[in-house]
């Protein structure tokens, strides 16, 4: 089996909760071979955790090792698309957290890449490798008839989560400059996608493309794309954000916020005449917690209800083995730069019915 050396472009707490300690225990498939970020202390301290000699705080450098057969690009979204473009342009492969970019342009950038290097670019959507989900889409497409759908995500803010159950290192020394620059880089892409709008709408953009990513990308595959945005309502700064989604003969309904609850309610039901299904998702900062399927059926007389827990390896794991996979033996994605485009659609339509 061939040992892909992996290097590792960001490494907060998504990348010290998930996806080091999962590279670490596929050591068979995977070597942490190259680590970057802008903190030097937390760049040491992980480097020093991991065994890994190679660190930088440039991204570009990193990219620039030529022993390495894929990045993980894990760092703040504005700066994604500049961190994959410099990865391809090495022709690394490319497994890059949601979202990808947050404005077309970006994400045409990276596709331009990706196809002069022939490589691979895989977007991060775990919650659509999670054995659960994928049975669910299959059960749905058996349904007799589609008469309306929910998506919700309704949750804590993260920390609530993370202080209770990890140890995340952070430290006080990024460059004040650094901080300058992705908060002018974050307005600037921001603006490039949906021009000049409101705090609130930048606020619900902002959702749409992190929590809400995750929400809209299942949906399109279990469901399909919408044909349009029916109507939309954001309120609490742009932190809530509610819409009705029109189908050929049905709707669904999309609905999230983050408030200061101790809980995770992410789920997709399927409503058909007479059967639903369910993906009810957990937190992903606690590993190993199961994604449920729930079949609920009325059969005759009877009503039966069904929850299957596939497994309790968690949707990460089952993504970055599907990575692997993408590298060695020519799978294509399914979670493409051009699948997350559909997104950054829906995304913009939606802010176009809320303005």
């Amino acid at each position: 089996m061939k040992r892909l050396n992996i290097g590792v472009v960001g490494l907060g707490e998504v990348a010290q909760i998930i996806h080091l300690p999962i590279l670490e225990m596929l050591s068979g498939q995977y070597k942490i071979a190259a680590l970057c970020d802008i903190s030097p202390q937390l760049l040491e301290a992980i480097g020093e955790r991991y065994g890994v000699n190679q660190r930088y705080t440039d991204a570009h450098q990193l990219a620039a090792q030529q022993d390495l057969d894929a990045v993980f690009v894990l760092n703040s979204d504005e700066y994604h698309a500049e961190c994959a473009i410099a990865a391809l342009k090495n022709k690394k492969h490319v497994l890059i957290e949601k979202p990808m970019a947050l404005n077309q342009a970006d994400a045409d950038a990276i596709i331009e890449a990706r196809d002069e290097a022939k490589v691979q670019v895989m977007v991060g959507y775990m919650r659509r490798f999670a054995p659960a989900y994928v049975r669910a889409v299959e059960e749905v497409k058996n349904l007799e008839k589609i008469r309306y759908a929910r998506v919700r995500d309704i949750i804590g803010q993260n920390r609530l989560i993370i202080e209770q159950s990890s140890n995340v290192l952070r430290f006080n020394d990024i460059p004040e400059e650094a901080i300058r620059d992705r908060l002018k880089r974050a307005k600037n892409m921001v603006s490039e996608a949906i021009g000049e709008a409101p705090p609130e709408l930048v606020s619900a953009y902002r959702l749409l493309c992190g929590l809400s990513s995750h929400d809209i990308s299942a949906m399109r595959e279990i469901i399909g794309v919408p044909n349009r945005i029916k109507a939309a309502a954001e309120w609490n700064g742009g932190r809530y954000i509610s819409a009705i989604l029109e189908y050929d003969d049905f709707y669904t309904t999309f609905e999230t916020g983050v408030d200061n609850q101790r809980r995770f309610d992410a789920h997709i039901e399927v409503y058909s005449p007479a059967k639903s299904i369910k993906v009810q998702y957990d937190t992903p900062y606690i590993r190993h917690l199961p994604t449920h399927l729930i079949v609920s059926e009325t059969k005759g007389d009877a009503y039966l209800e069904s929850v299957i827990r596939p497994t309790f390896k968690d949707p990460y794991t089952h993504e970055i083995e599907y990575f692997y996979d993408v590298v060695t033996n020519g799978l294509k994605p399914k979670t493409t730069p051009e699948d997350f485009k559909e997104d950054l659609s829906i995304f913009q339509e939606i802010i176009d019915v809320l303005r």
